[in-house]
């Protein structure tokens, strides 16, 4: 192919996959992402009117951001050049860039710039791009499956639009499917393949949302299935359960889905609904997640939204988190099950966290005062010189091992900070302290006298 030559888009070799044979040529055919591409969209519009701009694709595998990328190509008047960050390097990139600038300047012809995979360049290479998206060199378009917010550098990413590309539903992808089991062109029709409806469902259950994998499952299938007498091609459950072998998790340790899962667990147990905690604590199990990850968030979990409402949720959770690390997986997912369900079924109080919060923005805009002089230490020679602890009261030396004294440094602080709430212990708790803070309140302390228990 020579330098300036537009390659064909939509040709594909006889022998190629079946999901690649399949991809959609048109909008027209192109299923879901009707939010973005639907009829009368901003996005379709710019598409149709060949004014879409700098854009990142960024969704799951197999929801149609190549696809996509393609049909836009074959809609534009502008040169269409893709890479894949898995396979090509900037140096390959930059020679892009090269023709491009001089494609522009021999013809005037724009070049879209097609990078898939683009959060595996890292941030120096994606700097690369750059100089020469701001001069209008190339239009960017990249496709990724990681979060762009935390994968992209953001001095390109402001210079693109970020289009978030959805899973697909199991009606899109029975769509997909019954294409491909009867397009006699392009697909299986010359085969006469018969899906029953059961195995039609697994097929959709299995994909996960993934085109590719839907019609990859199939394919695999289909050459499995001998014809019968009549020349049909009949798929069983067996046949696919034996291409499957496991599904697997769209899960990964270190991107989008990890953060989304975790969050989603914590949220459960936080909004006490152990059955979906235990969903999400099943995905990352069954992921690979580190045990001692999810313990960590337990223990943190234990006192941000449980605190004092019940006590023994932070015991719970630390027991959990050394039980995990003294035993290991896989049993140590029945522990982590336990404090899941125990804590989601906790009482709940953020007071504590609420509390701290509080104090911490009081010492962000008051001014702060010295430690009072009778709180002082005056363990040490010299002490009571400086006047450290002159006129501390010991509470065991009152009734009830309380006095009524100052704690706090002058200041004009915006108390109360703790405010105990109406759940679990936590309700006996506010009792108290409601009753010594009235206290506090009153005349001068008793004298010292033998200490009572309240």
């Amino acid at each position: 192919m020579s330098l300036f030559e537009q390659k064909n888009l939509y040709e594909t070799e006889p022998e190629a996959p079946l999901a690649a044979r399949m991809r959609p040529r048109t909008l027209e055919e192109f299923v879901g992402q009707e939010h973005l591409v639907g009829e009368g969209t901003a996005i379709r519009k710019a598409i149709e009117n060949d004014q879409l701009g700098s854009v990142i694709f960024w969704g799951p595998p197999g929801c149609g951001k190549s696809t996509l990328a393609r049909i836009i190509a074959a809609h534009t008047r502008c040169h269409f050049v893709e890479y894949s960050a898995v396979t090509s390097g900037v140096t390959e990139v930059r020679k892009a860039i090269e023709e491009a600038r001089r494609r522009r300047q021999l013809y005037g012809q724009r070049t879209i710039l097609f990078v898939d995979e683009i959060h595996r360049f890292n941030r120096a290479q994606q700097d690369a791009f750059l100089p020469h998206v701001e001069s209008g060199t190339v239009i960017l378009m990249g496709a990724t499956t990681e979060n762009p917010y935390f994968a992209i550098n953001a001095p390109l990413l402001s210079r693109s639009r970020v289009l978030r590309f959805e899973p697909l539903s199991e009606e899109h992808l029975r769509l997909i499917v019954q294409r491909a089991l009867t397009d006699e062109e392009r697909g299986l029709g010359r085969l006469r393949v018969h899906l029953p409806p059961e195995c039609m469902q697994y097929l959709l259950r299995i994909a996960n949302g993934d085109a590719r994998v839907a019609l990859n499952v199939l394919e695999a299938a289909v050459a499995l299935a001998d014809p019968s007498a009549g020349g049909e091609r009949v798929i069983t459950l067996p046949m696919l359960e034996q291409v499957v072998q496991q599904r697997a998790a769209r899960y990964d340790r270190e991107g989008d889905e990890h953060y989304d899962t975790i969050s989603a667990f914590i949220k459960s147990v936080r909004g006490s609904d152990p059955d979906a905690a235990l969903h999400y604590l099943a995905r990352m199990i069954r992921a690979g997640e580190d045990p001692r990850f999810i313990a960590r968030r337990l223990v943190i979990l234990a006192s941000e939204d449980i605190g004092n409402a019940d006590p023994h949720a932070l015991l719970v959770a630390v027991a959990a988190m050394e039980a995990v690390q003294m035993v290991g997986m896989p049993e140590a997912q029945i522990t982590l099950a336990q404090a899941t369900t125990y804590l989601a079924c906790a009482p709940k109080s953020n007071a504590s966290y609420v509390a701290l919060q509080r104090a911490l923005h009081d010492l962000e805009t008051q001014p702060l005062a010295p430690v009072p002089l009778h709180l002082r230490d005056a363990s040490y020679r010299g002490a009571q010189q400086l006047g450290h602890g002159q006129g501390y009261l010991y509470p065991h030396d009152y009734r009830g091992h309380w006095v009524a004294q100052r704690y706090l440094p002058e200041g004009n602080w915006n108390l109360p900070y703790y405010e105990p709430s109406e759940s679990g212990v936590e309700r006996k708790i506010k009792e108290r302290l409601n009753l010594l803070r009235q206290r506090l309140g009153e005349a001068a302390p008793p004298e010292a006298e033998e200490s009572v228990d309240t």
